[in-house]
């Protein structure tokens, strides 16, 4: 089987036509992110053939990504098409404000927590540091909360992160409001001075995509956490994802806990979010809010 995606117009219109024995069996017909038709031919009814052309059109268009919303909607089917309205629930279809609508939001990870949070506690503007920039996944969201009239400043110890962090602010338009500099996170008060950030955000561990031998340590991680707070203004967030497991051990995320909750509350706020139906080794987001004197 295959299926091929011809644009119909300017509207973002396409069909999708499924091929089988190279004749078509059936096609879709969406407008972004609406179907508006469905259909197989009746011969190859009741044989899978609509949940696989269903599947591959919410695939092709992020319907299954667990890292981003999405939203479709469709016509609401015949009262008698019994089987257009299984198919509409087995993907998750369900009837409001008369159509099909099928919505998802992100998997609640420990980054997603993290960025929920930083998005409803930050401004737009100011100064951002993204401590452990990575492959620039986080650095692009500090970018797209930090807006045209704000900055931000990717580090990370290892070349290849600082140069793929670039690319991607590039490819996303970014690079007039963020840039990533190789550096060790230790000494990211090179960036900004003391008291002029408003958020610090490191995600530890290792490089995604690179070999897992080189990745923080708590020897590195605790004079970076305390660079992090110095360099935050009042009403200022820091924020840390720590991690454990087999590779990098437990020292790390148990040293910068400990770290966190033996700050003075007459200083900061700080929040150590457990997931706690996860194993033990599960992420474990953290947020400091400097306190305004």
């Amino acid at each position: 089987m295959r299926i091929e995606k011809t644009a119909l117009d300017a509207q973002n219109r396409c069909v999708y036509s499924l091929y089988k024995e190279k004749g078509c069996i059936g096609h879709a017909v969406t407008c972004a992110d609406c179907f508006e038709a469905l259909e197989i031919a009746p011969e190859w009814q009741s044989r899978g053939y609509g949940s696989y052309l269903l599947r591959e059109v919410l695939r092709q268009n992020g319907g299954f990504d667990r890292t981003a919303p999405s939203e479709f909607t469709a016509p609401l089917p015949d009262a008698g098409n019994t089987a257009a309205q299984a198919l509409a629930a087995k993907f998750g279809f369900v009837p409001r404000g008369g159509l099909l609508v099928r919505r998802r939001v992100p998997d609640l990870t420990a980054v997603e927590l993290t960025h929920r949070f930083l998005r409803s506690t930050l401004a737009p503007g100011g100064l951002y540091l993204d401590a452990t920039c990575g492959n620039g996944h986080d650095t692009l969201f500090l970018c797209s909360v930090a807006g045209e009239n704000g900055r931000v400043i990717g580090l990370d110890i290892q070349p290849q992160a600082a140069a793929n962090t670039n690319a991607l602010l590039a490819a996303n338009g970014m690079a007039a409001i963020g840039r990533a500099e190789c550096c060790d996170h230790r000494e990211l008060l090179r960036f900004a001075p003391p008291g002029s950030v408003d958020c610090v955000m490191f995600n530890f561990g290792w490089l995604p995509g690179a070999a897992h031998d080189v990745h923080s340590t708590a020897d590195s991680t605790l004079p970076a956490l305390q660079a992090g707070l110095d360099a935050l203004k009042p009403g200022g967030v820091l924020a840390a994802v720590l991690y454990s497991g087999k590779v990098i051990g437990n020292a790390e995320k148990k040293a910068a806990a400990e770290f966190f909750r033996s700050l003075p509350l007459a200083d900061y706020t700080v929040l150590i979010c457990e997931f706690a139906n996860w194993a033990d080794t599960a992420p474990l987001p953290c947020f400091v809010i400097k306190r305004e004197k």
